[in-house]
């Protein structure tokens, strides 16, 4: 694309050139369209919670994309004329928006290249190389409010009209369905007289008033939570009380727990808990964090006067900051220096708060749009990184972006006058996690963050130099006069960061190449015209529109598992190894047998652990974010720190740790992030919250293990120790028994089962044919163990669960119409035993049906009698089907392994089946799945459904 600048004057417009689009055809012309039907279940409940039948959409656009744009995006009522129903009405309306006002707002120098600027955008929107946030999908075009920004910061002072003005204002953000942030450092402390002579209420008394706001809206509206941030400066008098208050709820969470109310999330009581609806963030200085590492006293300061009136240690406050956020991952940091020594347009006002997920950081009472590109469409067929497309991309995208700001509504006129004179934007990324294994990088690299500093440089590089050159035609930002100096300060600092980087392989080289080029434009051509925007880039969550490109990866997240799991056209899912595995074991130099045999290893193992032929020095490549080789917490924080000088605002994620992480791990990576240069870091350890649902395997482990960290690592505030112990239920003298002869794999056998008078199970005695006298022991030991346990009351289920699909010889064939094949002679056993003694429901849930449910299922779609309910989604009969993917070329390697599975229904569900451990995400309010993690929030693959961030 080119344009028309004149040494800072305006001019006639941009002259748009043709990349991506062909000349002639309009690029809906270009693909295969089908029409799908979009019915969405709640799989607990078999409640249908959406259909839609034959919307349109592009052949390679994934089900689950399909599915998530239709119920989210399309407007107009479902059933009527008024209702969208393919994919081409929808982007067009946006788009079409998009130019329109262009036109009238003189970005185009002809007709010819708004035309050109639609197809272009349409293309790139269609093939889903990027996606706007949400806003934008809900409102643009509609007769709604022209909302596009999802990040709004908003700003209270210390007086009441402020405070309840607070209130109304984040409400009607919430009721749009948005989330907003905002710093309480103005309110006087509880420590501190009013004018009345009274003493001051505090800051956190003010917050219960806006979390109970936020729950009422959230209760009384959409089923997603009311996203908020909550900040407060390290200097606060209250701060101690603000940093243990959610720590003090947590507790209270767990004795409601405990004394049988309904504590998660959604639960009848929780509401009965208080600051539930926000995350917390304490803004630390660098004076503070110095202290603490000098181990000097800090002075906390009063709000009217300055004045320090109170004096505390500064390392027993960080540790009381780390203490907190290791009970309930609150509070998170802000580094404030940091964020304000990047900061543009400083003579306006300071940088206090964030967004609720922590990347939008700028003025009070603004607002940001965001947009993020797909980066693995830029990956070439040689594994190198497309920069100049990239570019070309980035480019349309950032003039789409400002566009919108044009024509856009915003929920009060404070945020609306901020935005329009210093036009916030927030361009950012998804992929990068797939993009690096596909290139044989690993997340946890030198290389991988060499890669990703280089992208994201070139990324904000290529945005305000098209800001500059924006501004040439349609001016600069109102707000750049008074900021010029500060706003050239902060470009040159980003060009230095750049230059700083060093290269390590010929395809981040090739990328640091045209970043330099591009900063050095931005040099030049913002000297001569100033900045369209005050800022350009941020790392967002990517959670729905994630989906809606089809990405493996959220945001700046490294991949999350190996295995993923996928919808089918026509019905059905699949357990898939995520197709960027063949890519980068290709890429690293393994011949096609071996590819073909760590996918299958990857495949039933979830991990590449001792997978064969695969050499221990490439395993970083397929590291993740949860399973056997998770990455370490400070592998987030270093990706972070590679990333963050290339970015007008931060990033939003977690620091995943594990539940063994300790107080003191939590207080490392604070200060590791503040000198590595970080804006915000958050930290979660695994199981930390009580207040969320959880899968029922994960729940049972909750109430069983009380507490499992050693009083070093935990805080001490157990009281007493309550053992229970189990008690033997003995089967009588005289009881109902069957015996059952079976032969697996030609090996013949005979069980006997015993139950008690209810017909419970309480006994089981097996014998083989042609037996030894060795085997003959251990079998008999064996089953004694199993008839003790069962009398002792561990449940059959747990039994079955553990012993079916093991494997080994004899295994083949059985004699047992029910179970047809056996992996083992243990397989078989307990497979029967569960049909002949488990319910059901029970057994359904185990992916366990006698002959006569198959062929129900096969005939009427429903296992059992009554008519299709929740069973239709769970697994059936334990046969695996290899092949290659649907999608695979016919003359590539084997591009993923496929294996029917009906008892997961999310990735991460599917991650908890193969490895066994559990993922500590809630469950979707919609359709009663897993989430799993995206930045600070969570995202469902089921439905899109979102915990709080767009």
């Amino acid at each position: 694309m080119t344009e028309t600048v004149n040494n800072g004057q305006k001019t006639g417009g941009l002259t748009i050139e043709r990349v991506f689009s062909t000349e002639g055809v309009h690029p809906y012309d270009e693909i295969t369209w089908e029409r799908r039907d979009v019915v969405q279940t709640n799989w607990k409940t078999g409640e249908t919670v959406f259909e839609q039948r034959g919307v349109e959409y592009p052949d390679f656009w994934s089900v689950n994309a399909s599915t998530i744009v239709t119920t989210k995006y399309f407007r107009g009522a479902v059933g009527t004329d008024a209702r969208e129903w393919s994919l081409k009405q929808l982007i067009d309306r946006v788009v079409k928006t998009y130019t329109d006002a262009g036109q009238e707002h003189g970005y185009f120098s002809t007709d010819a290249d708004a035309e050109l600027f639609e197809h272009e955008l349409t293309w790139l929107l269609v093939h889903q190389y990027f996606s706007f946030n949400s806003p934008v999908w809900f409102n643009v075009g509609t007769s709604s409010p022209q909302q596009v920004s999802a990040c709004f910061i908003l700003s209270v002072d210390d007086s009441m009209d402020s405070i309840l003005n607070w209130y109304k204002e984040e409400g009607f953000i919430f009721k749009g369905g948005s989330g907003a942030g905002l710093n309480l450092s103005r309110i006087r402390s509880s420590k501190e007289l009013l004018t009345s002579g009274g003493t001051a209420s505090g800051p956190v008394s003010f917050m219960r008033g806006a979390d109970a706001s936020a729950g009422t809206i959230k209760s009384g509206g959409a089923t997603r939570r009311a996203a908020k941030m909550v900040v407060l400066d390290v200097d606060h008098p209250d701060i101690v009380e603000f940093v243990e208050t959610k720590a003090r709820e947590e507790d209270k969470i767990r004795a409601l727990r405990d004394a049988g109310f309904d504590m998660d999330l959604g639960g009848k009581d929780i509401t009965s808990v208080q600051y539930q609806n926000a995350n917390n963030s304490v803004r630390v200085t660098d004076e503070f964090m110095r202290a603490v590492e000098d181990g000097t006293e800090f002075g906390l300061r009063a709000r009217g006067t300055g004045e320090v009136i109170e004096t505390i240690d500064a390392r027993d406050l960080f540790k009381k900051i780390s203490k907190a956020a290791w009970e309930c991952a609150d509070p998170g940091l802000q580094y404030d220096d940091t964020i304000n020594d990047w900061h543009t347009n400083p003579e306006t006002g300071r940088i206090t708060a964030s967004n609720p997920c922590s990347e939008y950081m700028s003025l009070d009472n603004s607002s940001c749009n965001l947009a993020s590109l797909n980066l693995l469409k830029f990956l070439k067929d040689d594994d190198t990184f497309d920069a100049p497309l990239f570019a070309k991309a980035v480019e349309l995208i950032i003039t789409a972006m400002d566009i919108s700001i044009c024509f856009a509504d915003f929920p009060t006129e404070s945020i609306g006058q901020t935005t329009v004179d210093y036009r916030q934007l927030g361009i950012g990324y998804a992929n990068l996690g797939a993009l690096l294994m596909a290139m044989g990088l690993g997340y946890d690299s030198e290389g991988g963050r060499s890669m990703a500093a280089t992208i994201t440089s070139l990324m904000t590089g290529t945005s305000y130099r098209r800001s500059a050159e924006l501004a040439g035609v349609v001016g600069a930002y109102n707000g750049y006069a008074r900021n010029s100096e500060a706003h050239k300060r902060v470009m040159r600092k980003h060009q230095a960061a750049n230059d700083a980087v060093r290269t390590l392989h010929v395809a981040d080289a090739q990328v640091h190449k045209l970043a330099t080029t591009e900063w050095a434009k931005v040099q030049e051509i913002g000297a001569a015209n100033g900045f369209r925007n005050a800022q350009a880039s941020v790392l967002a969550p990517t959670g729905t529109i994630g989906f809606m490109m089809d990405c493996d990866t959220t945001g700046i997240e490294p991949d999350f598992s190996l295995v993923k799991f996928k919808k089918l056209v026509g019905g059905g899912s699949m357990q898939i190894v995520n197709q960027t595995i063949p890519r980068a074991l290709k890429k690293l130099g393994y011949q096609p047998e071996q590819v073909e045999a760590i996918v299958a290893y990857i495949s039933e193992h979830g991990h590449v652990v001792d997978a064969p032929g695969l050499r221990t020095e490439h395993y970083e490549v397929f590291d993740t974010a949860m399973g056997e080789r998770a990455l370490k917490p400070m592998g987030h924080v270093r990706m972070m720190a590679a990333t963050q000088p290339f970015l007008s605002g931060a990033i939003s994620k977690t620091v995943n740790l594990p539940e063994t992480a300790t107080v003191e791990e939590i207080e490392d990576i604070y200060l590791q992030s503040w000198k590595l240069g970080l804006k915000a870091t958050a930290v979660y350890r695994d199981n930390c919250k009580v207040g969320q649902p959880l899968s029922d395997g994960k729940a049972k482990k909750a109430d069983a293990d009380v507490a499992a960290t050693t009083e070093a690592e935990a805080p001490a505030k157990v009281v007493e120790k309550i053992v229970y112990r189990p008690t033997r239920k003995r089967l009588p003298k005289s009881r109902i028994s069957r015996t059952t002869s079976f032969t697996v794999g030609g090996a013949e056998g005979y069980m006997t089962s015993g139950a008690h008078d209810d017909g419970q199970l309480g006994e089981v005695f097996l014998k083989l044919g042609k037996q030894g006298s060795t085997l003959a022991g251990v079998m008999d030991a064996f089953s004694i163990a199993v008839s003790i346990g069962l009398q002792y009351g561990v449940p059959l289920e747990t039994y079955v669960s553990k012993f079916t699909n093991l494997r080994f010889e004899p295994a083949g064939l059985t004699d047992d119409p029910d179970v047809r094949m056996a992996q083992s002679i243990m397989d078989y056993i307990f497979r029967r035993l569960a049909l002949d003694y488990l319910s059901f429901e029970e057994r359904s849930m185990l992916g366990i049906y006698s002959a006569e449910e198959r062929q129900r299922h096969l005939e009427t779609g429903s296992y059992e009698l009554t008519e299709a309910s929740e069973l239709e989604s769970l697994k059936s009969e334990p046969e695996v089907e290899v092949a290659p993917a649907a999608d695979a070329k016919a003359d590539d390697v084997i591009e993923a392994t496929v294996v029917e599975t009906k008892t997961a229904h999310t990735t991460a569900e599917l991650l908890e089946k193969i490895t066994g451990t559990a993922v500590d995400s809630p469950l979707c309010f919609t359709c009663g799945t897993k989430m799993r993690p995206a930045g600070s929030c969570y995202v469902c693959e089921g439905c899109g459904s979102t915990s709080g961030c767009s």
